[in-house]
């Protein structure tokens, strides 16, 4: 019963679909966030190009991400296939399963208070949805901030412990990493003395630096999220191009991608 939008998707909007239907000329599709609606995808809009087969594309029960064309005056909604670009589905479809493992975690932790997953979804599951914006949201803002976000919600105890309890064990704090590849060479008589003292702030930046084999070094940062990452790792490495500059070192450094 994964929680459903009531209304209608708006043009624009990107959207998770099931295949019902495949005919000729267009395909046929429930919209699965929003509560008995469907939409239409035209040959067209499958596809680029000329399309001789549509289940070459599509067959029937696949979920495949949309984006909303068109909504006419008796609601009929016409949806583009076409003009989603794979990263932009593949990470729209990653959102979606996120939300039915939470799903699955908050009727799992019902059951054990025999609680079906409705009475959970009245209790916590809609208010949690209003203010983060799903469920998944939710619990990894317990995991980053701790109890309070699921008191903020004003559950039952024994609820609001077995969830923090779960979410705890079964949900691990989301982490990213940006690394590069470093080349650093010196020709003086204390060369490895001078690339020690380079790298030495290494910690203090939170900064792993692994020796791939002169002159090369691997550094990489793990952070809650990119933009954050990437400051750090570019703080570090403004430090040690200005100690490499007054130490006469040559440096230069490529980000993984």
């Amino acid at each position: 019963m994964l929680y459903k939008k009531p209304g209608r998707p708006e043009e624009g909007e990107l959207v998770i679909c099931t295949v019902k239907r495949i005919l000729y000329h267009s395909v046929f599709v429930s919209i699965d966030e929003y509560i008995n609606i469907e939409g239409m995808v035209h040959i067209s809009e499958i596809a680029p190009g000329r399309i001789r087969n549509l289940r070459d594309y599509v067959t029937e029960g696949k979920k495949i991400v949309c984006k909303v064309l068109n909504i006419n005056h008796q609601g009929n909604i016409d949806l583009s296939l076409r003009r989603v670009p794979l990263t932009i589905s593949i990470s729209k479809m990653n959102d979606y399963k996120q939300e039915e493992k939470a799903e699955k975690l908050l009727e799992q932790i019902g059951k054990e208070l025999k609680m079906d997953l409705k009475k959970v979804y009245d209790e916590i599951g809609y208010k949690a949805i209003e203010k983060y914006g799903g469920l998944y949201p939710f619990l990894q803002s317990i995991v980053d901030k701790g109890k309070n976000i699921i008191e903020e919600l004003k559950p039952n105890q024994k609820l609001a412990e077995l969830i923090f309890n779960t979410v705890k064990e079964k949900i691990k704090p989301i982490q990213v990493s940006v690394s590069g590849i470093l080349n650093l060479r010196t020709y003086s008589s204390k060369g490895v003395e001078d690339i020690t003292n380079i790298l030495s702030n290494a910690k203090d930046h939170h900064v792993k630096v692994s020796y791939l084999g002169a002159p090369k070094y691997k550094l990489e940062v793990i952070s809650r999220d990119y933009k954050t990452a990437e400051n750090m790792l570019k703080g570090f490495l403004d430090i040690i191009n200005g100690l490499a500059k007054k130490l006469d070192c040559e440096i230069d450094f490529a980000k993984n991608d």
